[in-house]
């Protein structure tokens, strides 16, 4: 029996989603190539991911209509990100490390395992996740099998870093002399702190597979958030201070 045309369209839809994206290798091509960045228009989404990160998703559906792709095919977003933690990190390594050698092993580990391992695992899940249960059921065959893009789903984890990175940063930096302080307030800041972050980066999450019109159930994103006010007022009664813990983890002067 000879296949049907929508027998071959689901063929072609399996096998391209199995092949690499194409556009990862000039994607990575670019990332030397400044003059081919819009470093600009990156500025914008970064700023209005911090204030407005619904407008940044509505422009998420032009690219998709213009370029035919949800992923970003420019990585000066990446690039800028991980510019600015290199950064941030040294500032912390000037004023909390007494080692130049450590300070090295300090930024390239944020930057390494933090930033760029760490979102790849993310990334990887949640793909796997919103692919395998999220998807909706096509309504009949002649109906074009969609997939989420793995480096879309990168896209949506450096999206929701940023603001968690202004925060637990940025902010953190130039309060870490309260913030690391003995005593009830600086628990509690402290705990505020990192659970406005947390809490944002799932949101940002959620509202990154919800633009996708042929998910479903993406509420599913939320759900971490609740876990993250539950477990804050625990850490608080119980002393905990977050700040003060990964300070003197990561850096040789301890607090």
């Amino acid at each position: 029996m000879l296949p049907t045309s929508s027998s071959k369209g689901r063929a072609s839809s399996s096998s391209s989603s199995s092949r690499p994206n194409p556009m990862l290798l000039p994607y990575l091509r670019r990332i030397i190539k400044w003059q081919q960045m819009d470093i600009e228009y990156t500025f914008w989404q970064m700023l209005h991911l911090c204030t407005s990160p619904k407008v940044v998703y509505q422009h998420t559906k032009y690219h998709k209509q213009t370029k035919n792709q949800w992923a970003r095919d420019d990585p000066a977003f990446v690039v800028i990100c991980s510019l600015l933690l290199a950064v941030a990190t040294l500032a912390y390594c000037a004023a909390y490390d007494h080692s130049t050698a450590h300070a090295i092993f300090v930024v390239f580990s944020v930057l390494i395992f933090h930033f760029l391992l760490t979102g790849v695992f993310l990334a990887t899940f949640c793909w796997f996740l919103t692919n395998a249960y999220l998807r909706e059921e096509a309504p009949n065959s002649y109906v074009v099998e969609q997939r989420v893009e793995w480096m879309y789903a990168f896209d949506v984890h450096c999206n929701s870093f940023f603001p968690m990175f202004v925060l637990l940063y940025v902010i953190h930096y130039f309060l870490s002399p309260l913030l690391v302080a003995h005593g009830f307030i600086p628990v509690l800041l402290s705990n505020l702190l990192f659970m406005v972050g947390a809490s944002y980066y799932h949101y940002l999450n959620f509202l990154g597979y919800d633009v996708l019109p042929f998910l479903e159930r993406t509420t599913f994103f939320l759900y971490p958030i609740g876990v993250v006010i539950v477990l804050s007022p625990i850490l608080i009664l119980s002393g905990f201070n977050p700040s003060r813990y990964f300070m003197n983890v990561y850096f040789s002067r301890q607090i």
